[in-house]
């Protein structure tokens, strides 16, 4: 082996270990976003794939695992804005999961989540559930700060009129 291969076959061993450790976390936050288990697969591979070119250049797993998450968020966005990912009425009903991915998220929260505007949800994910602050989810959404505002008070609204939600799950 060359010494230009060693710090290639390096990166995508450091990169294949990111994954393995990382991935759980990075398919709820895509779960939680679109409400589908094959959607969020499709959500964190796109990521994955469009970052992997600059796993090697960042310091450490923490920055990089920063950098896909912004991915998943503005690629859901970029789905959303250009209706690639559009749903078709369909004649049966999708399957349920019965636990979310970790189980600290229950599947009524879950279901409450999925009846929100796509915008909406993305903005409740990032605020309560990734705990990022009002500046932090305009970022990442490439949304204005009012906007981010908006999205919360009308998702907790909505939260709170939920049907899915028993009163301590409530926002």
């Amino acid at each position: 082996m060359s010494e230009a291969q060693a710090p290639v076959e390096e990166a995508a061993m450091g990169f294949d270990a990111f994954v393995r450790t990382h991935r759980p976390a990075l398919w709820r936050a895509a779960w939680l976003l679109t409400g589908d288990r094959d959607k969020a697969d499709d959500l964190v591979q796109t990521a994955l794939g469009r970052t992997y070119g600059r796993y090697s250049a960042l310091a450490n797993d923490a920055k990089f695992e920063a950098y896909v998450r912004t991915t998943i968020y503005r690629t859901y966005v970029s789905w959303w804005r250009r209706k690639w990912n559009s749903e078709a009425p369909s004649g049966e009903l999708p399957e349920q999961p019965t636990e979310s991915a970790d189980g600290a998220t229950s599947v009524d929260v879950a279901r409450a989540l999925a009846a929100l505007p796509r915008m909406q949800r993305a903005v409740m994910v990032l605020r309560f559930l990734e705990d990022r602050t009002v500046q932090e989810t305009a970022h990442l959404l490439g949304i204005a700060e009012g906007t981010v505002k908006a999205h919360t008070s009308q998702g907790r609204a909505a939260l709170r009129a939920s049907l899915h939600l028993s009163e301590e799950d409530r926002p």
